[in-house]
């Protein structure tokens, strides 16, 4: 009971603007006016961090550059967080008020990255750093948070409160997010706000919608072990080939049959590596790929039932099955509060007209990290769209064709200042 008073408290507090009753209240049109002024910066800042990626765990340079870029705008109190490249930055105005949590995430993808987009035209701006690109849309959101944080400087005069402001490393790797968690658990957050470049969603559209909106991941990771031999003599071995093979069969058989299909769970094998060559039957089978799912228990009794399956179906076939020790339910889905979400929808679509939706089609199966920050305050995850057919930022995240609309990124600026600042 006690924490639905505070979280209504909030909400009123948002709703009246509450953080910026310190000497005026920010405006709409001061928001707007403050993210079309700074523009360029943030085209230059997004083509830097586009131009040098860094895959997670690696994000020195990224870091320095975020740092510098900080320092630049004024004094911050900056903390590494440790066994992590991340940090976590605050802005505190020495006013009484909310404390609220802005976060990026910082990471590359190991992708080497194509100069030709979805459409198949000639990007303006690719990788430098060869084997490595910002394919999922990370330096946009670097981007994004760092002009959000400079438009926040500029008016800390007229607000209350602290910000904190998270770069979390490894989001794609998930090696980031739990460190960082541990480094901030002490501190009092009120909500804590991210969001995501989403290339299923038109530029100029901002989804948002209360309840999950991305989905959660469970890794799949087993080893098939049978016993090799020549390839000329199968009777005298054990091929766990055609068990793997039967396991799959009979997942996809189980899936229909003792799973509930109301609850929406994909299933992606990726990876099925067995043999060197092509006259010797091996030791061994592996099978890789993830579980995607809305709902988390759903997810759980998923994981289980291939679990349940492969070791079945390997003992048939005289075979055994180990499981890797990642095979397990690791990131929930992204939950948005519903308070949160209701009051988002109102102020975002006063600010921005016409361009907030909350249609389930937009749903996303990827997975997120920040999933995990709602262990320590309400929550707000929203998509913003960087579909543009025009110049050709249709193609999917995690691909060497991806790209973004550098015209989408002033929504994600007013987006999360509008939630900074009081919805």
């Amino acid at each position: 009971m006690k924490k639905m008073k505070l979280i209504g408290l909030f909400i009123a507090l948002m709703m009246s603007g509450g953080q910026a009753m310190a000497a005026g209240k920010v405006t709409n049109k001061d928001i707007l006016a403050k993210v079309k002024a700074y523009d360029s910066y943030t085209r230059e800042v997004r083509r830097h961090l586009h131009y040098y990626p860094e895959v997670g765990g690696q994000e020195v340079e990224t870091v320095k550059y975020l740092k510098d870029r900080l320092a630049e705008i004024g004094d911050f109190e900056i903390h590494d967080v440790p066994g992590s490249t991340g940090f976590y930055a605050t802005l505190d105005t020495h006013r009484p008020g909310k404390t609220i949590g802005l976060r990026t995430d910082i990471d590359g993808l190991p992708v080497t990255e194509s100069s030709l987009n979805g459409e198949g035209k000639e990007k303006p701006f690719v990788s430098k750093n060869k084997g490595v690109t910002q394919g999922c849309g990370h330096d946009g959101h670097m981007a994004i948070l760092l002009t959000t944080i400079r438009i926040l400087y500029d008016y800390r005069d007229r607000l209350t409160g602290r910000y904190v402001f998270l770069f979390e490393e490894g989001e794609e790797t998930n090696t980031g997010i739990r460190p960082m968690i541990a480094a901030i658990k002490d501190i009092k957050f009120d909500a804590i706000y991210g969001n995501h470049l989403a290339s299923n969603v038109p530029t100029g559209q901002i989804y948002i919608k209360e309840g999950s909106i991305m989905s959660g991941m469970a890794m799949l990771s087993w080893q098939v072990f049978g016993r090799g031999g020549h390839a000329s003599r199968p009777d005298m071995a054990v091929n766990p080939i055609y068990a793997s093979t039967a396991i799959l069969n009979s997942v996809a058989i189980a899936w229909n049959q003792q799973r509930d299909i109301t609850k929406l769970v994909t299933l992606g094998i990726t990876q099925f590596q067995g043999g060197e060559t092509w006259n010797v039957i091996p030791d061994s089978v592996y099978i890789g790929g993830t579980l995607r799912f809305f709902d988390w228990d759903s997810g759980v009794r998923s994981l289980e039932l291939i679990k349940k399956v492969a070791t079945d179906v390997a003992k048939a076939h005289n075979c055994t099955v180990r499981f890797g020790e990642k095979m397990t339910a690791q990131v929930p889905p992204v939950v948005n509060d519903a308070h949160l979400a209701a009051a988002a929808h109102t102020a975002i679509e006063a600010l921005y007209p016409g361009r907030v939706t909350s249609d389930e089609g937009y749903n996303w199966y990827a997975s997120e990290t920040f999933a995990l920050y709602n262990q320590l305050a309400p929550t707000l995850f929203t998509l913003i769209g960087v579909e543009n057919k025009a110049l050709g930022t249709t193609a999917g995240h995690h691909t060497a064709a991806f790209d973004i609309d550098e015209d989408a990124l002033q929504y994600g600026i007013g987006t999360m200042l509008r939630f900074a600042i009081g919805l």
